[in-house]
C-alpha cells in the first residue's frame, strides 16, 4: 500500500521454482531484481495484487537486497509470492516471477537459536548530514526478538528512530558524534546472536570563508584567504586565470591564504581557490584588480564644515582614493600646518585636541602620489557650551495645583537651541497631554507648566536641551500628594444582632499618609450609604479593624471604608458582602396610636405599621389591648399581619362614643417588644336619629336656590354632630338619582348653583356624622327664576364736563321667556385697574363723577330677579378729553356694527363735550 502502484499489475504465466519448508522453519524468498541504475524500493504482492505482505516481527523486506524474510513459516504462509521493484526517481514498476511456497510433509521444524540473515557492513561511511538506514533480521523458533546498542554505552539521541518492529534503525541528519560502533542483538528462548558494524564520519569540502572581488593599489601588499572545513581536513590551491598560480619569491600561499607582495599591474585577474579532500572539491573565485591613480575626492571629499565645543577634539577626515596610497600634508589657511602637542597628522586625518576659538577656520588636505596631485578643505567652527543657567528641582505639591518647572540656559548665539521634557523616560507629547501640559518662555527658556496636577503626573522630570554640537539635561522628581486610594479587601468577621465586627487592608496612602478612616453602611431602606457609630469613635490611620454598632436587627448590611488625609476624603472601597444582622426581639412600638368612628357597636384603633427595619425579626405583629375608661383590666387581642394599620372590636355591649384605653405592642419570633403609650379613643357614634325642622327653599336666581333649616336637637354624648346633606332633584328627575350638597358643622342653610332657569327643584335635609346619616325631612320646592334678557343696553350717549360723566341709553325690553327688568348697573374702572365700581339705578340715564386724569372703561347692564344681563360695549373715556374743553364743543364718537369708533370735532360756543355710543 505505500507503493504508487498501477491500478492493474499484468498476469504473470512464468513460475519459479517451488520452495518447500517444514513449518516453523525459516526462510528467504529471493527477489533476484533486474539490472538498475539509481534507487529502487521493494515490495512482495501475497497471492494476487493487491494484497501485499504485511512486515512484522515475523516477516521482514530488505531495502538493500529486496528478498522476503520469514523468520518462522506458519500454515497461513503458504502461497504464491512476487517481488515488485519502483523506481524512486520515474516511478515506475518492475514485477518478477512469483515463487510458490509449500510445507513440508515430514514433520514440524523445532525450535533453534535465532540465525541472522539480514545484516550490515562491519564498517560504513555516512556523509554528514545524511540519513543512516541500517538493517538487521534473523530466523529462528520462536521468532527472534531485535534489539539495538552502542558499544560505548552512550544512549540514542531522541532523533534515532527504530523502525520495522525494530527491524531497522534510523539515524537522520548524521552528525560525527553519531559514528561509532554499532551492535543489533536478536535472541530467543534457544539463545542469541549479535551483528556489529561501524559507522564512520566523513564530510565533503564546504566553504567557512569565501574570497571576495579586491581593488588594490600599485605597491600595496594583498592577503586573500579562504577557508574550508571538511573531514579528513581539506588542502588548498590556488588558480589564475584557469591555470595553477606559479609560487615564487613575490607569490606565496600559507594555510590556504595568497600572500603577493609590492602589486604590480600584471598582478590583475581571476583568481580561485581550491579545497579539497577525498571526498570532494570546492571552488572560489574573485576579481583582483590591481589599479595606480592620482588622488581623488570627488568620492568622498571632505565636510564642509565642522563644528566643535571648546575644549573637545577635532577629528579631520582625509581619505582621497589614490593608488598608490598618497602623501598627506594640512594647511590652516594658507599656512602649513607642523605637528606638535595638540596637532597630530594620522593616516586617513588630523586631529586637534582641546580646541579653542582660535582653531577655528579653514583646513585644507594635500594628497600628492606619482600621478598627480589633489586636495579637500573644511571649515572648523568652535562654540562655546550650552549651560543650564535655571534648572527645574525636586518639587512637592497637591492634587489640583499647577507648577512650573523651570529649564533656561545659556548657549552660544550662533546655535539653535530645542527643549525637550521626558516624564518617566517617555518623550512629552504637548499636543496629547494641553490639558496638563504646556511650554512656557522665551527662545532660551523651556519652562514646563503642569496646570490641573493629578496623581498620575508624580514621577521624573528630565528636561534635555540640544544645540548641532552639545546637548545637557537636568532631572527634577514631582511628588503630587492627593487624597488616599480605596481600602482593600473589606471583610464582615462578625455579625450580631446590632454590631458588625470589620476589617480591611490599606490602600495607597498617595504621598500623603492616612489618618484615619470611616465606616459607611447600606441597607435597602436607607437613602444611598450612610456614615455609622463605631468602636472606637475615631479609626487612625493606623488601625484597620472597627467595630460598627447600633445597627438594626435582622436587616440586611453593606459596608464600606472611607480613608481620609491631610488633603481630604478618599475614594470609599469596593462594599463588603451583604450580610444580615441577627435577630432580636423588637424595641420600637407603632406610631400614631389612635381610632375612633366605625359603626355602631364598634371600637376602631388604628396605628402606623412598624417599619421593616425595625421589625428585629420574622414572626412580627402586634398586641392590640384596650379597656373602658376607668376600669383596670386590659383586653388583649393579637395582630398577626405586620402591615395591618387598624383593629376593630365589635360588641354589641359597646356604648355610642364611649372612651377606651387603647395600646399597641408588638412581637415576633424573639419575643414581645414595648407597648406605645396609652391613647384615648372613642368607640363609634350613635347616627342623627331626628329630622331636620322648618326647612324651606327659595330661588335666588335663574340658576340658585337656598335651603335653609332649623337645627336637630343634639346631646354630646351621642357624638359629635358633622353637618347636614342636602338632597335635590329637579321635575322631570327621579328622586333615586338625587344630587347632594354637604352643610359642614352648625350652619342652617346653603346655596345650590349651577341649575337650570324656569324649572321647580325639590330638596329635603338629613343631619349626619361618622356613625351615618339620620333621616331626610319632608321635601320642599322652589322654582328657578327665568334668564336675564340676552339683549344688552344700546345707544349709549355719554358728556362729559368738567369731571361729571352723564350717561343715556335705551330701555331693555325682556321677552316672554326673560325675567323683567327691574333696574341697571353701571360698572366703571379705571383702565390700568381690574376692581369694578358699580352704581345701580332704576332709570335708563346716570351721573358720574369721576377725575379726568386717567382713561376709565365703563360698561351697562341690565338688573332682574333672574340675575344680570348681557353687558353693552365697553365705553372708553380717554382723560384727554379734559383738553378739549372750551376747544371742541362736541365730540361725538360713533361705534357702527362693531367696528372701530371714528370720531369727529364740531366747533361751537357750548363748554362741554358730548359722545354718542349706537
Amino acid at each position: 500500500p505505500h507503493l504508487n502502484l498501477p491500478q492493474k499489475i499484468p498476469n504473470i504465466t512464468k513460475m519459479r521454482s517451488t520452495v518447500s519448508v517444514r513449518e516453523g522453519q525459516g526462510v528467504v524468498l529471493l527477489c533476484g531484481p533486474p539490472t538498475h541504475y539509481g534507487e529502487f524500493s521493494y515490495a512482495w504482492i501475497f497471492n494476487e495484487y493487491p494484497s501485499f505482505v504485511q512486515e512484522d516481527s515475523r516477516r521482514f523486506v530488505s531495502q538493500e537486497t529486496g528478498h522476503l524474510y520469514i523468520a518462522k513459516v506458519e500454515s497461513s504462509d503458504v502461497g504464491n509470492y512476487t517481488c515488485v521493484v519502483t523506481s524512486t526517481v520515474t516511478n515506475s514498476h518492475s514485477l518478477g516471477s512469483p515463487t510458490p511456497l509449500v510445507l513440508r510433509t515430514d514433520g514440524v521444524m523445532g525450535e533453534y537459536e535465532p540465525k541472522i540473515e539480514v545484516q550490515f557492513p562491519e564498517t560504513l561511511p555516512a556523509a554528514k548530514g545524511s540519513t543512516v538506514k541500517l538493517e538487521c533480521f534473523a530466523l529462528g523458533n520462536p521468532v527472534p526478538r531485535i534489539n539495538w546498542r552502542r558499544t560505548d554505552g552512550n544512549p540514542f539521541p531522541s532523533k534515532v528512530m527504530l523502525r520495522k518492529s525494530n527491524g531497522m534503525i534510523e539515524i537522520p541528519n548524521f552528525q560525527q558524534e553519531d559514528a561509532g560502533l554499532y551492535e543489533c542483538i536478536t535472541e530467543n528462548s534457544r539463545g542469541k546472536n549479535i551483528a556489529r558494524g561501524r559507522l564512520t564520519y566523513y564530510a565533503k569540502p564546504h566553504w567557512v570563508q569565501l574570497i571576495k572581488d579586491f581593488e588594490a593599489a600599485v605597491e600595496d601588499n594583498l592577503y586573500w584567504e579562504c577557508r574550508a572545513s571538511g573531514k579528513p581536513k581539506p588542502s588548498y590551491r590556488w588558480l589564475k586565470n584557469g591555470d595553477p598560480l606559479t609560487i615564487e619569491g613575490r607569490i606565496q600561499i600559507e594555510n590556504g591564504a595568497l600572500i603577493i607582495t609590492n602589486l604590480n599591474l600584471t598582478d590583475s585577474g581571476i583568481y580561485q581557490c581550491v579545497a579539497e579532500n577525498k571526498h570532494g572539491t570546492i571552488y572560489s573565485s574573485a576579481d583582483l584588480r590591481v589599479v595606480a591613480s592620482a588622488p581623488d575626492f570627488s568620492k568622498n571629499p571632505m565636510k564642509k564644515l565642522l563644528q566643535l565645543l571648546m575644549g573637545s577634539t577635532a577629528h579631520f577626515e582625509c581619505k582621497p582614493k589614490a593608488s598608490p596610497r598618497a602623501m598627506i600634508t594640512w594647511k590652516k589657511g594658507g599656512e602649513l600646518l607642523q605637528e606638535n602637542e595638540r596637532f597630530f597628522c594620522l593616516y586617513g586625518g588630523l586631529r586637534i585636541a582641546n580646541v579653542s576659538k582660535s582653531d577655528a577656520g579653514s583646513y585644507t588636505c594635500l594628497a600628492e602620489n606619482q600621478f598627480g596631485k589633489a586636495s579637500s578643505s573644511t571649515s572648523l567652527l568652535v562654540t562655546e557650551p550650552t549651560r543650564i543657567t535655571l534648572a527645574p528641582s525636586n518639587m512637592d505639591v497637591t492634587v489640583g495645583e499647577s507648577v512650573i518647572l523651570p529649564c533656561q540656559v545659556q548657549h552660544d548665539p550662533l546655535l539653535d537651541v530645542s527643549f525637550t521634557w521626558y516624564f518617566n523616560s517617555a518623550l512629552t507629547d504637548f499636543r496629547k497631554d494641553a490639558s496638563h501640559f504646556e511650554r512656557v518662555g522665551g527662545s532660551a527658556s523651556g519652562d514646563l507648566m503642569i496646570r490641573n496636577i493629578q496623581l498620575k503626573h508624580s514621577g521624573k522630570y528630565v528636561c534635555t536641551v540640544k544645540t548641532e554640537v552639545d546637548s545637557v539635561s537636568s532631572a527634577a522628581e514631582l511628588i503630587v500628594r492627593g487624597s488616599p486610594g480605596p481600602p482593600e479587601n473589606v471583610k464582615v468577621d462578625e455579625i450580631t444582632a446590632t454590631t458588625a465586627w470589620l476589617s480591611w487592608y490599606e490602600g495607597l496612602d498617595n504621598h500623603s499618609p492616612v489618618t484615619g478612616y470611616t465606616v459607611q453602611a447600606r441597607t435597602p431602606f436607607s437613602v444611598g450609604w450612610q456614615r455609622v457609630t463605631t468602636v472606637p469613635e475615631v479609626i487612625d490611620g493606623k488601625t484597620f479593624t472597627a467595630t460598627a454598632v447600633d445597627l438594626n436587627p435582622w436587616v440586611e448590611y453593606e459596608f464600606r471604608i472611607v480613608a481620609s488625609n491631610k488633603i481630604g476624603g478618599g475614594e470609599p472601597s469596593l462594599p463588603s458582602e451583604k450580610v444580615r444582622t441577627k435577630e432580636a426581639v423588637p424595641e420600637v412600638p407603632p406610631s400614631e396610636v389612635s381610632g375612633g368612628g366605625g359603626s355602631r357597636s364598634e371600637l376602631v384603633i388604628t396605628w402606623d405599621p412598624v417599619p421593616e427595619e425595625l421589625q428585629n425579626g420574622e414572626g412580627f405583629g402586634y398586641v392590640v389591648a384596650f379597656r373602658p375608661l376607668g376600669v383596670s383590666t386590659w383586653i388583649q387581642t393579637v395582630v398577626t399581619s405586620p402591615d395591618t394599620p387598624r383593629y376593630v372590636f365589635r360588641n354589641e355591649s359597646i356604648l355610642p362614643f364611649s372612651p377606651y384605653e387603647v395600646k399597641v405592642g408588638v412581637y415576633n419570633n424573639k419575643g414581645e417588644g414595648p407597648f406605645s403609650s396609652v391613647a384615648t379613643v372613642y368607640s363609634a357614634e350613635e347616627e342623627p336619629t331626628v329630622a331636620p325642622s322648618g326647612v324651606a327653599a327659595s330661588s335666588l336666581s335663574s340658576s340658585v336656590i337656598e335651603v335653609s333649616w332649623i337645627s336637630i336637637p343634639w346631646k354630646m354624648s351621642s357624638g359629635r354632630l358633622l353637618g347636614y346633606e342636602v338632597r335635590y332633584w329637579n321635575n322631570g328627575g327621579k328622586e333615586q338619582s338625587s344630587n347632594r350638597v354637604k352643610a359642614i358643622g352648625n350652619e342652617t342653610s346653603v346655596r345650590i348653583t349651577g341649575l337650570k332657569s324656569n324649572l321647580v327643584y325639590f330638596t329635603a335635609v338629613r343631619a349626619y356624622n361618622s356613625a351615618g346619616a339620620g333621616p331626610f325631612s319632608a321635601t320642599v320646592n322652589a322654582t328657578t327664576k327665568k334668564t336675564p334678557p340676552s339683549q344688552p343696553p344700546g345707544n349709549i350717549v355719554w358728556n362729559v364736563s368738567d369731571s361729571r360723566v352723564v350717561l343715556n341709553w335705551e330701555q331693555v325690553h325682556a321677552m316672554e321667556n326673560e325675567s323683567e327688568v327691574i333696574g341697571y348697573k353701571v360698572l366703571y374702572r379705571t383702565s390700568n385697574q381690574n376692581q369694578l365700581s358699580v352704581l345701580i339705578t332704576n332709570r335708563t340715564s346716570a351721573e358720574l363723577l369721576l377725575p379726568l386724569n386717567d382713561d376709565y372703561i365703563i360698561e351697562v347692564k341690565a338688573a332682574t330677579d333672574g340675575g344680570d344681563g348681557i353687558s353693552s360695549e365697553q365705553i372708553k373715556i380717554p382723560k384727554l378729553a379734559s383738553r378739549f374743553t372750551g376747544l371742541c364743543a362736541d365730540v361725538v364718537l360713533l361705534k357702527l356694527s362693531g367696528l372701530a369708533a371714528t370720531g369727529f370735532c364740531i366747533f361751537a360756543m357750548e363748554p362741554a363735550s358730548s359722545h354718542h355710543t349706537q
